[in-house]
């Protein structure tokens, strides 16, 4: 009963969905690291009244709500989610792919600049394919190889590979 919990051992159940949310924390936190120093990803404290919490190490380890962060900051922090949960699932599945939709419009050039080379790099060192979904003009000119939506009119539409 300790163990476990009740007949439906939900004690079980809580304690190992813990176990997998740190190690996600963990991967995230690396794949962070990558993306910016600023922030790393946390389990809240039991006073805290939130699922996750941004510890912001510009700020002297202030944790912070994530419903707090900006836009290019939430972006940021939800693709080393993303991430990590891929490296994560690799151990058991093999993923070959990752598509990213939107979010790159919140980004300052700097942030995009340094996330495009952080995604360059995580595809070149995993033989992944990442697609892009965005409308961001500055992505164009770094992304080689691009399928292009153009509409026709009448709710048809073409595809043209650039």
């Amino acid at each position: 009963n300790q163990l476990i919990g009740d007949a439906n051992g939900k004690r079980f159940n809580d304690f190992a969905q813990d176990l997998t949310l740190q190690q996600l924390l963990a991967l995230a936190n690396i794949r962070l690291a990558q993306l910016i120093d600023r922030y790393q990803i946390a389990s809240p404290r039991p006073e805290e009244d939130d699922s996750l919490v941004a510890v912001d190490n510009h700020m002297g380890g202030q944790r912070r709500s994530v419903k707090t962060l900006s836009g290019g900051e939430t972006f940021i922090l939800s693709l080393s989610l993303a991430l990590a949960l891929s490296d994560l699932a690799a151990k058991n599945v093999e993923i070959n792919s990752l598509f990213i939709d939107e979010g790159f419009g919140t980004l300052d050039s700097e942030t995009l600049d340094q996330t495009i080379d952080t995604l360059e790099k995580f595809q070149s060192e995993s033989s992944k394919t990442i697609g892009i979904i965005s409308h961001v003009e500055a992505l164009k000119e770094r992304i080689g190889t691009q399928i292009q939506l153009e509409r026709n009119g009448q709710g048809y539409s073409s595809l043209k590979v650039v």
